[in-house]
């Protein structure tokens, strides 16, 4: 079914502009006209009834991407508007309007007839699971069960702006690093390309016995330039293969298994997981979603396999009268305040309540270890550059050294 862009004219006189989907003009008429809003123009002047899905715009939208900022501040209007009173029908149209990116204009605006014709949000939502994952669309269809679709949707919307910010400041963290990691490797590119190459010929052509340094570096740069592509190739395959292992569940569990255990970077990645699964249970089990239904979602965000299997193994017991804090203790990646609080919740019936005060303790704790990484990564980068450049230096001196003491 095509997707018209419009321009028309509500009851009031205001012009109001949006995207909907219909078989044809007439449709896209009949259905503005009973919302009470009377067409103009279609397609920005092209032709009548022309599709918003032309060549120029499928280019465009597909590389747009909807971000989860973008779904934060969706959110965020709909919970407004739906708070005020406003019909959930209407507030859709709204948040189409105020959309940015045509592409989530697409989306919302095929929601919104969704909705109109007969089906809930959840289910709407669905529909488009690239974008609203299995927890948002549980947690809109248990608001809708509860009456408190506004209030769910306030939850969700905290939910995903922690989560921006928090990605935000890993990715903050890493920049650094990996932009002197990058600079550094262009350094050494540029010196085995061009400088050590002019250097070392003239260490060759002394005829001399060479320091080890020395040979060692005359063998890298001869290597370097004659085998170059051998190298580019073998680092090409390199990654295709781990790729195609790191996506078989083996090589999946047996990387995230090593992860961990990764010096500073293991904890760090430990914490982020652990952050997400009690903020994202805290969430869905304050929004009235079920505890075993809310841990099956959990799992799936975790991205660790892990510390989905750890959920995945806490979920059959909890299922069978267990408790979810005993199997999260029992398996050694949780911190023991983690598993103390939520043993208390358990035990008081107020799991959501514990696991949000622990959500927020454990926030906290992981943006004190992101900043305290970003100021050890910085000198550790620093020395790591400066080291090489140091053996390259001292294999370049050592024989100009040697050549002087035997000029004397």
């Amino acid at each position: 079914m095509p997707v018209f862009e419009y321009r028309a004219l509500d009851k009031s006189g205001k012009e109001v502009k949006g995207v909907l989907e219909a078989d044809n003009e007439k449709s896209l008429r009949q259905l503005l006209k009973r919302d009470g809003i009377f067409l103009t123009s279609v397609g920005k002047g092209k032709q009548e009834g022309q599709s918003l899905l032309s060549v120029e715009v499928d280019i465009g939208q597909y590389f747009e991407r909807i971000t989860p900022s973008d779904l934060a501040m969706f959110t965020r209007q709909l919970a407004t508007l739906v708070k005020a009173g406003i019909p959930l029908v209407d507030s859709l149209a709204a948040s189409v309007e105020q959309a940015e990116k045509p592409k989530l204009q697409k989306i919302l605006s095929k929601v919104r007839q969704d909705v109109r014709e007969g089906m809930s949000l959840a289910q709407a939502l669905a529909l488009h699971d690239k974008y609203f994952t299995p927890m948002y669309t549980n947690m809109v269809r248990a608001g809708e069960a509860s009456g408190t679709l506004d209030q769910v949707l306030n939850r969700l919307a905290d939910f995903l702006e922690a989560s921006v910010r928090l990605k935000s400041k890993i990715v903050g963290a890493m920049m650094y690093p990996i932009l002197m990691l990058c600079v550094g490797a262009l350094i050494m590119v540029a010196m085995f390309v061009f400088v050590i190459p002019q250097i070392t010929q003239i260490f060759e052509d002394t005829g001399q016995e060479l320091p080890l340094p020395t040979r060692i570096l005359i063998g890298a740069t001869h290597a370097f330039n004659n085998y170059w592509w051998l190298v580019l190739l073998t680092v090409i395959v390199g990654v295709w293969l781990f790729r195609k292992w790191k996506k078989s569940p083996k090589g999946h569990l047996q990387w995230d298994t090593l992860i961990l255990k990764v010096p500073i970077f293991g904890n760090l990645i430990l914490m982020t997981g652990v952050s997400r699964f009690t903020k994202t249970l805290a969430t869905l089990l304050q929004a009235g979603v079920p505890l075993l239904n809310a841990l099956e979602i959990t799992k799936e965000i975790l991205g660790n396999m892990v510390l989905v299997q750890i959920i995945d193994e806490a979920r059959v017991l909890v299922k069978e009268g267990g408790n979810l804090a005993d199997h999260l203790k029992r398996s050694g990646k949780f911190p023991p305040m983690v598993t103390h609080m939520i043993a208390v919740g358990e035990k008081s019936g107020a799991l959501e309540e514990m696991l949000g005060v622990v959500s927020d303790a454990f926030e906290e704790q992981l943006n004190n270890k992101i900043a305290g990484l970003s100021s050890l990564l910085e000198p550790l980068m620093i020395v790591g550059m400066g080291g090489g450049i140091g053996v390259i230096v001292v294999a370049v001196l050592v024989p100009i050294l040697q050549m002087n003491n035997f000029i004397q």
